[in-house]
């Protein structure tokens, strides 16, 4: 009896969307790298994709928890120049760009590899109610995952 790895041709993918209103940035992305990942498959092999394609809306009503977390926590990027290490709040960068705020969580959850980068290219993320993708005919995000 062997073990079962999936192919990239079988996957058969999905779009899911999910509403980021009132809900806590941490778990919303630990759900969206879940999914994005495809570990709530059974079908789930490490070095394969066998997620699904996620599309957040309303981004800019997403929580932190704690609240005052937003204000003290630092978001640390490079600019790719020397000496180009930037730090700024979470809160300047909510007030410029809520998505950026939602992808740098879930980026941050998946894996620093090919795969990872391949697995953070299916997520969408929209600061408001409004996104391009219904022709894709989304279902809603299960709340199970």
């Amino acid at each position: 009896m062997g073990s079962y790895v999936a192919k990239p041709e079988e996957v058969q993918r999905r779009w899911l969307v999910v509403d980021g209103t009132d809900q806590v940035l941490g778990r919303l992305a630990v759900r969206i790298a879940t999914v994005l990942m495809g570990k709530h498959r059974p079908v789930y092999t490490p070095h394969v994709d066998t997620g699904d394609f996620v599309i957040v809306v309303n981004a800019d009503k997403v929580k932190v928890s704690p609240p005052d977390r937003a204000r003290t926590r630092l978001l640390t990027y490079h600019t790719g120049w020397l000496g180009g290490l930037r730090r700024e709040p979470m809160t300047e960068v909510f007030e410029r760009s809520p998505a950026r705020v939602v992808q740098l969580a879930v980026r941050r959850m998946l894996p620093k590899n090919k795969l990872g980068r391949k697995l953070f290219a299916k997520l969408k993320v929209y600061a408001g109610p409004q996104h391009p993708h219904t022709a894709q005919q989304p279902q809603l995000f299960p709340e199970t995952v």
